[in-house]
């Protein structure tokens, strides 16, 4: 989903910046070297989210669901947290510095895995396959692809590889940084900007509520949704990646795929 930016610099110093959460700041930090013990003796995983990426993660009810929600509250079973998981909430460009700061120990947020991420960061095996997309008004015959967009305006959320990608590959673009995928959408379908740039899963399920826009077939990337962990958190990662491969094994991840991704094409 959602490019790196300028987490580099803000995670350099991440560790004294003061992380503003929902239902986090209480929380004390919590060693790196200890997060499986912490989650053995305290029976909860930390992870921390930015609940705005359906089918991904979102609120429904006033509760968090969705694809990451559900299989990472698996995971958290595999570990051994009997009380399941403490979400943390942050927007998504305060994500990477929050898990530098010892705010939570894990992120589950629809995140691409990339070089430029895992320069901080350690990745989980890749949990789910997607890739960049453009959105136009579903009556916007003159942009049928990724030629189309020199000198065109896109909507991306901030923080998100689609800004960085944008800027590489499409320099005459002018980007529209928003800050969730709700006033992205909504940029696109009230005409304010030509397109939005975002993870497909999300847009593809965005497109069939509301038949106002749709989805170009010719996706701009190819990439991989991982978790992150701190670097000095190999054992996690490992137990992670463990528990991953056990839910593939008994069946649980293809149920939670076919329940948010399958049955919504």
């Amino acid at each position: 989903m959602k490019s790196f930016g300028k987490f580099l610099a803000a995670a350099s110093f991440a560790a004294a910046a003061v992380i503003t959460t929902v239902g986090a700041g209480s929380l004390p930090a919590r060693a790196a070297d200890a997060v499986l013990e912490s989650i053995q003796k305290t029976g909860s995983f930390r992870v921390g989210v930015d609940a705005t990426f359906a089918p991904f993660e979102f609120s429904q009810e006033g509760k968090k669901t969705g694809f990451d929600i559900e299989l990472v509250e698996a995971i958290a079973k595999e570990l051994g947290a009997t009380k399941g998981v403490e979400w943390v909430d942050i927007d998504f460009k305060g994500l990477i510095p929050g898990l530098m700061a010892n705010r939570f120990d894990m992120i589950a947020s629809a995140m691409y895995i990339t070089d430029e991420r895992r320069k901080a960061v350690a990745f989980s095996d890749t949990y789910y396959p997607g890739g960049l997309v453009i959105m136009v008004k579903a009556n916007n015959a003159a942009i049928k692809g990724p030629n189309d967009l020199p000198g065109k305006s896109a909507a991306v959320q901030i923080g998100t590889k689609s800004v960085a990608h944008l800027k590489q590959n499409f320099p005459t673009v002018k980007v529209v940084e928003v800050e969730t995928n709700a006033e992205m959408f909504g940029q696109v379908e009230t005409g304010r900007t030509d397109v939005a740039v975002t993870g497909k899963p999300a847009a593809k399920l965005y497109a069939q509520a509301h038949p106002t826009v749709t989805v170009l077939d010719n996706q701009l990337t190819t990439e991989d949704y991982g978790f992150a962990m701190r670097k000095d958190n190999p054992e996690l990662v490992a137990k992670v990646n463990a528990a991953i491969a056990k839910l593939k094994a008994d069946g649980t991840y293809q149920k939670l795929v076919d329940k948010w991704f399958e049955a919504k094409k």
